[in-house]
């Protein structure tokens, strides 16, 4: 592709509506420009490197038996009934009424659509298992779009389902996937991890996210060096050490606190470390309300108390509910005398002399342990956070940054049997699909490539998906032999397989440098008139400092070759 005849419309100054370094850098080096809130149209150059991951993800599909369709952006609504997610998934879904009064919905994620497919073609055990999947448009109707296409409410995602007719097959198709998406990944040129997380809205008995590595990620990985284990941050579980406590009752003090509410206040009132203070906090659920117990210093991870729990609805409660079972405006809550369910969390077990909210105006207790109330049972229910305890081994948890790229999920029995989705066994008993399912956020790959990788100067994009390999860069495009050896050189690289892009633009040098390096084509070749009449072309790796000089009759042997080296980095 000639440069001059591209539609690259790239930008010298930051736009003022990036938030992030991908959103800023995608829109300067033209690869996307923005349509409405949280909704983008994808421009040539943005448009090659989601074709280039496709390509990826559909080779690695196929390889595991994997068959693509293409289900309708469209769902109605009574399937989504039927699985009971109609209510429950909330505002994201985009809900509206055609002319016939039907109600309908455009599609989050295909669940119900292809457990619909299934159930009407696969009728034996025979036909199973059945693994089918699409790279298809999603639209979420998030409150608030950011990021560029990190959380646009339109996307592209690539979403695979499997169908299996016991547990042992869909541990397979499961483990299949896993292994797909590590070399999808992979040869995406990522530095990524894998880690358990919640299942969320999707449902399921357990999954794994698949976190790029990225200083400027939006979601937090809790990992141990020691064991490997990893999980996101609403997964995460802490380890516990016990200790013994002696056993106290009825020993506390109420003590005035006028206008003390929050922990960090009551603990430098009353001269003490928050971490000596109980929270004691007050949740409206769909089984009624609930108070839950933690430490001062710690916060509560809501994800863990609705999986604990089994709830379907959450939320902080109201000044009235608090005053109603309290007794107390909020901030003078505690666990002595309440009659709603407690839940408390570990380390609660091994505090002692602690202090609590009296449930009066003004007054905490100072002098309580844990035996002055009863709970329902300590659980691990806080967010960890680094140094905790690993909950699988004697070693200490760590933070870092990630950007969920992918997301697989142990599904079970929960849509198979919500909409009847069976097959007769082989002594011709029905009997419900196992399923499961598996997302790949194909346009935020992008994106958490350039999050991964880039500098001052633009992208360091990975060969795999770069919109070009390679571009070939005359300096002075009114020198002749300059022009007439890139062009050579340009349609000799395309013959041999090589995705270049041939600078052919009468612009000053540093214009092309500078849209080279903010494209991030990972490797250039500058033909100078200088270094070409002494027989010599530059090479330049996008990642590296210094170009390389090397005779031009060996330059079609060196691109390929480092093309090649580029790729398997």
């Amino acid at each position: 592709m000639l440069f001059s005849k591209m539609f690259i419309p790239t930008m010298k100054e930051d736009p003022k509506e990036a938030e992030v370094i991908s959103h800023r850098l995608m829109l300067r080096a033209g690869f996307i420009r923005r349509l409405a809130p949280g909704i983008y149209t994808w421009l040539p150059l943005g448009l090659k490197s989601v074709q280039k991951v496709e390509r990826i993800i559909r080779e690695e599909m196929n390889k595991k038996g994997a068959q693509e369709i293409l289900m309708p952006f469209v769902q109605p609504k009574e399937l989504w009934v039927e699985s009971r997610r109609w209510d429950k998934y909330g505002k994201e879904l985009l809900r509206f009424t055609d002319r016939n009064k039907r109600e309908l919905c455009i599609g989050p994620t295909h669940e119900e659509v292809v457990t619909d497919l299934v159930r009407k073609e696969v009728r034996s055990y025979k036909d199973l298992p059945l693994t089918l999947y699409q790279i298809q448009t999603k639209f979420r109707d998030e409150i608030r779009p950011r990021f560029g296409v990190m959380r646009a409410r339109e996307f592209s995602m690539k979403d695979a389902y499997s169908f299996d007719v016991d547990e042992k097959g869909a541990e397979k198709s499961y483990m299949d996937m896993y292994d797909a998406y590590g070399k999808i990944f992979d040869r995406c040129g990522f530095k990524f991890m894998v880690v358990e997380a919640d299942t969320g809205q999707i449902g399921g008995s357990f999954s794994h996210e698949f976190m790029v590595l990225a200083d400027t990620g939006e979601d937090i990985i809790i990992s141990c060096e020691s064991c490997g284990y990893a999980a996101n941050l609403e997964r995460a579980e802490v380890g516990f050490a016990s200790k013994p406590v002696q056993r106290k009752k009825g020993e506390f003090n109420k003590v005035e606190t006028p206008g003390q509410t929050k922990v960090g206040e009551v603990a430098s009132f009353l001269g003490v470390s928050p971490d000596k203070l109980l929270k004691t906090i007050i949740y409206n659920t769909d089984k009624g309300v609930i108070g839950v117990l933690i430490k001062g210093d710690r916060e509560i991870n809501e994800t863990k108390l609705k999986n604990l729990l089994c709830l379907d609805y959450l939320e902080l409660a109201d000044e009235g509910t608090i005053e109603r079972v309290t007794g107390s405006p909020p901030g003078f809550s505690g666990p002595i005398g309440l009659s709603i369910p407690l839940y408390a969390d570990r380390d609660v077990e091994l505090m002692e002399d602690f202090v609590v909210g009296g449930n009066e105006k003004d007054i905490h207790i100072t002098g309580v342990n844990k035996d002055d109330f009863n709970v329902s049972g300590f659980y691990d229910l806080k967010i960890a956070r680094n140094g905790d305890k690993c909950p699988n081994c004697s070693g200490t948890l760590s933070s870092t940054r990630g950007i969920e790229v992918g997301h697989i999920f142990k599904l079970g029995l929960k849509y198979s049997e919500a909409m009847h989705a069976v097959f007769l066994d082989s002594d011709g008993k029905e009997r419900f699909m196992v399923m499961g399912c598996y997302g790949i956020g194909v346009t935020r790959i992008v994106a958490a490539a350039i999050e991964q990788g880039h500098d001052e100067n633009g992208m360091i994009l990975p060969l795999a998906i770069s919109p070009f390999e390679v571009d070939v860069l005359p300096v002075n495009s009114s020198h002749r032999e300059s022009m007439e050896f890139g062009e050579q050189l340009y349609k000799e690289l395309l013959e041999k397989g090589v995705d270049a892009i041939f600078d052919d633009r009468d612009e000053r040098p540093g214009v092309k440098f500078k849209d080279c390096d903010l494209i991030g084509i990972p490797i250039r070749v500058t033909i100078g008139e200088k270094n070409l009449k002494e027989g010599y072309i530059e090479i330049k790796l996008r990642h590296e400092k210094t170009s390389q000089r090397m005779k031009k009759g060996e330059a079609i042997e060196r691109v390929i070759e480092c093309v090649k080296r580029t790729t398997h980095q």
